[in-house]
C-alpha cells in the first residue's frame, strides 16, 4: 500500500496476517494458512478497525487479510489502512456485500483482490497463490533505463516450426546474455507455451487482462507476470479450450503498451493468424522474426506475410529464420531454392539438433541456455545481437531525425558533418 517506507521494520516483515469479525472466517483460514507454512496465530480477531490500530505500530506483513463484515464504509477504511501499510504489502478483503461496483472500487483502490463470505477453502488457496506470485513479480522501479525499448515480435510462418522455441530463446538470450529485463509475451492464449518451456505455471493474468482491460496499468503487469529470473519475466495462459477468446485486440494492444514501460524489452510470441485479426500489434513493433521450415507449405506462407509486412508494417524490419534445418540431402526444398521463392535472402540458419531440443524439454530450459556450449546454435546468438544492434542504430537515426528537424543552425551542421563522415 502507500505509507511511507521504513526500512527498519520492512527487515522483519512476517509473511502473513489476518484480521477477521467472526470466528467461522477464523477457522476457515487457519488450515489454510497452515497448508502455506504460515503460523495460525497469526489470525487474529477485530477485523479492519484492529488492522489498523496493529500496523500503525508494528510492521506490515507481506500478505495482509482483512474482513470488512462491519464497516461501514469500506473504501474510506481501505484508504485508511492504506496509511499505516508499508509499500509492497499484498491485502486481500472479504465481506459480506455481494456488489461488482465495490468489488471494481476496491481494486482500483489496490487491494489485491475481494472475497465474498462464507469464504471457500479452494478460493481462499488460488487468491493465496496469486498473491505469492505477485511478491515475486518483476518491480518496475528495478527496470529504469535510458537504453531504446526493443521489441521483438516472432512469428511462424507454419505450425511447428519453431516460433514459440525462438521466442522462448530470444527472451532468455536479451536478459541473460544482454543484460536487458526482458517480457515474453505469448499471445497463443490456449495453447501457449511460454510458461510450459520455462516450467513454470502460467497463471490467469493474460486471461484476466482479455476479460478485463479496463484493469490493465502497471500495478497489474507486475502482478500479472510469471518471474522465470531477476531479469526475465513471462505472461501466458492455458485458457479452456471450451472458452473461446472474444476480444477486438484492445488488451492485447494495452498490454504491449504497460510492458513497454516495465521492461527494456519485449519479445511477442505471435501466432500468425493474429496478422490478420489484429494487424495493429505491429504498430509498434521494431523487428518481427519471421521463423520458417524449409518446405513448399512455408515457402508459400513465406510470401504470403512478407507481403503482409510490405503493405501494412513498412516500418518494422523483418528478420527471416530458417529454422530446424536438415541436411541438404533430407531437405524438401534446398535453401537456393526456397530464397527464390521468397525473393530474399534467408538472415538466419539455425540446424536441427534433436538431442538438444529434447533436452532443453525435459529440463524445462530455453533452447539457447541448454545449448550455449554448442557451435551448431551460434546463429542463434547472433540473432540476438542482430536484434540489439538494429534496436540502438534504430535509437542513433531517431536522435539524429529530431536534431535535424531542430530550429538550431548548429544542430543542422553538426547532421551535415556526420553524414559526409559516413560517406
Amino acid at each position: 500500500m502507500n505509507a511511507p517506507f521504513n526500512p527498519a521494520r520492512a527487515a522483519h516483515r512476517e509473511p502473513f496476517a489476518a484480521f477477521v469479525c467472526d470466528e467461522g472466517t477464523a477457522e476457515a483460514l487457519r488450515p489454510i494458512a497452515v497448508e502455506l507454512g504460515w503460523s495460525p496465530e497469526k489470525v487474529n480477531k477485530g477485523g479492519l478497525r484492529n488492522a489498523v490500530q496493529s500496523l500503525s505500530v508494528s510492521a506490515s506483513p507481506q500478505i495482509l487479510f482483512v474482513d470488512l463484515s462491519e464497516s461501514g464504509d469500506p473504501l474510506n477504511d481501505i484508504n485508511a489502512l492504506a496509511e499505516v501499510c508499508e509499500p509492497g504489502t499484498i491485502v486481500i478483503a472479504s465481506g459480506q456485500v455481494n456488489d461488482v461496483r465495490l468489488y471494481r472500487d476496491l481494486v482500483a483502490s489496490g487491494i489485491h483482490d475481494y472475497l465474498l463470505k462464507p469464504l471457500n477453502p479452494d478460493a481462499l488457496r488460488d487468491t493465496f497463490a496469486q498473491a505469492q506470485s505477485a511478491l515475486n513479480a518483476p518491480k518496475l522501479t528495478e527496470t529504469a533505463s535510458d537504453r531504446p525499448h526493443c521489441a521483438v515480435a516472432v512469428i511462424g510462418t507454419r505450425g511447428g516450426a519453431g516460433a514459440s522455441t525462438i521466442a522462448t530463446s530470444l527472451a532468455w538470450l536479451l536478459s541473460e546474455k544482454h543484460g536487458r529485463t526482458a517480457a515474453l509475451l505469448d499471445l497463443d492464449v490456449h495453447f501457449g507455451t511460454g510458461a510450459l518451456a520455462l516450467d513454470l505455471e502460467p497463471g490467469r493474468g493474460l486471461t484476466d487482462a482479455i476479460e478485463n482491460p479496463s484493469r490493465i496499468d502497471g500495478l497489474f503487469i507486475e502482478r500479472a507476470m510469471v518471474k522465470a529470473s531477476d531479469r526475465l519475466s513471462v505472461l501466458s495462459a492455458e485458457a479452456p479450450i471450451h472458452s473461446p477468446v472474444m476480444t477486438d485486440g484492445a488488451a492485447f494492444y494495452q498490454l504491449q503498451e504497460e510492458i513497454r514501460g516495465a521492461f527494456e524489452s519485449t519479445v511477442i510470441d505471435l501466432p500468425r493468424g493474429m496478422l490478420v485479426n489484429h494487424p495493429h500489434l505491429i504498430t509498434d513493433v521494431q523487428i518481427a522474426v519471421l521463423v520458417t521450415e524449409l518446405t513448399l507449405a512455408a515457402a508459400r506462407d513465406a510470401i504470403r506475410i512478407l507481403s503482409w509486412f510490405k503493405s501494412n508494417a513498412p516500418q518494422t524490419q523483418v528478420i527471416v529464420v530458417g529454422n530446424r534445418a536438415q541436411p541438404a540431402a533430407m531437405m524438401e526444398i534446398s535453401r537456393k531454392d526456397f530464397e527464390g521463392s521468397i525473393e530474399r535472402k534467408i538472415d538466419i540458419l539455425i540446424p536441427f539438433e534433436q538431442k538438444l531440443a529434447a533436452q532443453a524439454a525435459k529440463l524445462g530450459k530455453p533452447l539457447a541456455e541448454v545449448a550455449k556450449g554448442s557451435k551448431s546454435f551460434a546463429p542463434l546468438f547472433d540473432l540476438a545481437q542482430r536484434i540489439i544492434t538494429i534496436t540502438d542504430s534504430g535509437e542513433r537515426d531517431d536522435k539524429a531525425a529530431k536534431a535535424a528537424k531542430g530550429d538550431s543552425l548548429m544542430s543542422k551542421f553538426k547532421l551535415k558533418l556526420a553524414s559526409k563522415a559516413k560517406k
